[in-house]
């Protein structure tokens, strides 16, 4: 089962890479990985989905733990949680396909970003179930390229935070 875990990091050099080293040297591979600066400036966010079970994920999280730069951890996987990625997605487009592939844009409220001369950049956001869909639809023009985030995510309701819920 694949588990999300939101953890909150101290905003310093080398935290990310001890990190993914611990998961490393576990043999824990990590699905997807999002880092970014929260509004506190000294706090930095990781959202990482990792596949295990119960027991991996105790293991992994125990360790996560024991950095001193975590602040908090948290499996959100039962809670209900918003969550996004980000895709960027360079198709073929000859002129006699654009227009198909522009209607695909429009179903999936994605938007063009670059026009070549034979293809195009197409950014869309959405859970990951929502970017397979549009990678898959593009697929069929040929794919040139393609660069997706990891997942992030906020818990519904109360504030992540250290020392509250």
């Amino acid at each position: 089962m694949k588990h999300t875990l939101a953890v909150l990091v101290e905003n310093r050099p080398g935290v990310l890479t001890r990190i993914a080293g611990l998961f490393a040297r576990r043999g824990y591979n990590i699905e997807s990985l999002a880092v970014g600066h929260t509004e506190d400036p000294e706090i930095s966010r990781i959202t990482i989905v990792v596949d295990g079970d119960d027991r991996v994920i105790e293991q992994v999280t125990k360790q996560l733990h024991k950095l001193v730069e975590v602040i908090k951890l948290s499996d959100i996987t039962q809670d209900q949680f918003v969550d996004r990625e980000l895709v960027l997605v360079k198709v073929n487009a000859d002129p006699n396909t654009r227009a198909e592939i522009m209607q695909i844009v429009d179903i999936f409220r994605a938007r063009i970003v670059d026009i070549g001369r034979d293809s195009l950049i197409i950014e869309a956001t959405g859970d990951s179930g929502k970017i397979s869909a549009i990678e898959t639809s593009l697929r069929p023009f040929g794919l040139r390229e393609v660069v997706r985030t990891g997942k992030i995510a906020m818990v519904r309701g109360a504030k992540f935070k250290n020392g509250q819920g």
